[in-house]
């Protein structure tokens, strides 16, 4: 590799590492002056809040972790604090005693729906306002042209 083109990935990547550092910053400090909750546990009740009572419904514990971006000690040290918090409660899984599951409680289904319109309205600013500096105005653009997943 050139060192040219080392250069190239070097910058981009200090601009991916940029643009995700100003949108989680914002987006935390949202999040935590509108709903005491931080992005992690934001996104641990989005991820837990799609599960169902179908075949395959349910994450593991590890497969929490991996979907939220943490460690599973950090993931369950996490669960413990909204556990606590009383947003989730964890059980049992009835095919294999040895699983655990994590469910969503009422209480943090009714806190993500009250923090998803923070949520969304502080990532469109976050990326409004990158959009303005020339080095993250590309990988917004590309953001923004991302399809819509669907569940």
């Amino acid at each position: 590799m050139s060192e040219q083109v080392g250069q190239g990935l070097a910058q981009g990547w200090c601009a991916l590492s940029a643009l995700h550092s100003r949108i989680e910053a914002h987006i935390e400090r949202a999040l935590q002056a509108g709903h005491e909750l931080s992005v992690r546990e934001y996104s641990l009740l989005n991820v837990l809040s799609g599960q169902h009572s179908g075949e395959g419904g349910h994450l593991r514990m590890s497969q929490v972790a991996e979907s939220v971006l943490l460690s599973q000690s950090a993931t369950t040290r996490l669960v413990s604090r909204l556990e606590d918090r009383g947003l989730l409660s964890r059980y049992l899984c009835p095919d294999d005693r040895r699983g655990i599951y994590t469910e969503v409680t009422d209480a943090g289904r009714a806190l993500l729906a009250e923090a998803r319109p923070t949520n969304d309205t502080a990532l469109a600013e976050a990326l409004t306002d990158a959009a303005a500096r020339p080095e993250l105005a590309p990988l917004v653009a590309a953001v923004r042209a991302l399809p819509a997943r669907t569940a």
